[in-house]
């Protein structure tokens, strides 16, 4: 990458982020008539297990997902075959 591309890159990556925080928070969830209407008619305790309940299936995924896609990137070059010849080799 040359240096001009880079903090046109950044900026970029910058902006879709801010698109994303910009974006009303209820465009983001399901709203699930039945996990809404309980949730309307639950006590305080109810509400606080029903947020613990969805950090619990949340977050173990998610540092599944993580580990396999940097374990995918570790691995990446691994099974590449190695077609070139001698002399193409750049060691």
């Amino acid at each position: 990458m040359t240096r001009i591309e880079t903090p046109l890159r950044l900026a970029a990556i910058g902006l879709v982020g801010l698109a994303m925080l910009a974006a009303p928070i209820p465009a983001f969830s399901q709203n699930c008539a039945l996990c809404y209407s309980q949730a309307a008619s639950a006590g305080a305790r109810f509400i606080e297990a029903l947020r613990s309940g969805i950090l619990v299936l949340v977050i173990p995924p998610m540092f599944m997902s993580v580990g396999i896609t940097v374990l995918a990137y570790r691995k990446r070059n691994q099974f590449k075959e190695d077609d070139a010849p001698e002399s193409d080799r750049p060691w």
